[in-house]
């Protein structure tokens, strides 16, 4: 008689079925360049705070004072201090390159905003010229119309003239009779 136990099935056994998620204790994040970058600004905004400032200046007292003073009978980072410029040594060669990486995403989105508003003056400009000859021809057109002032004083003018025609055949009807 054989042993047939039920064979478990492995990964490669159904790789057409989506695999079942795992539970974990941290979050799933996929590390993409433009994820990176922005944890890499984060930080970057994060270090040049006065918080930060004041965080690591307490780190240090605290780290100073246990060394130099031996508190709780700790003493593992004698007086020239070798681990701690170790620590600064390691925290300034990730620091540099997230701080570049940072000031390199905000150049590149200066840039857009540079091209857009670029592109942007360009409509404007083009815009104003055409706006400009547009009330340049209506000036030309309006200077052969007539205006409402002229109009006036053509009236007036024929006004007046009818006047002294029915003034002077008065005075003839008058002269007649």
């Amino acid at each position: 008689m054989s042993d047939r136990r039920p064979r478990r099935a492995s990964r490669t056994d159904k790789l057409d079925q989506p695999q079942e998620q795992r539970a974990s204790l941290l979050p799933r994040v996929t590390w993409t360049q433009e994820t990176f970058g922005v944890v890499a600004e984060k930080f970057a905004r994060f270090m040049g705070t006065a918080q930060f400032l004041a965080y690591m200046t307490l780190f240090i007292i605290v780290w100073i004072t246990i060394n130099v003073v031996g508190l709780w009978g700790l003493n593992w980072d004698p007086y020239p201090f070798i681990l701690l410029n170790l620590f600064f040594s390691t925290q300034a060669s990730y620091a540099a390159p997230l701080i570049l990486l940072a000031q390199n995403r905000q150049a590149d989105r200066d840039r857009v905003g540079l091209e857009q508003d670029r592109a942007r003056d360009e409509r404007n400009l083009a815009d104003t010229e055409f706006l400009t000859r547009e009330v340049a021809s209506l000036r030309l057109a309006l200077r052969e119309q007539a205006t409402r002032d002229f109009v006036r004083s053509e009236l007036r003018s024929l006004l007046d003239e009818l006047e002294d025609r029915s003034l002077i055949r008065r005075s003839d009807d008058d002269l007649s009779a």
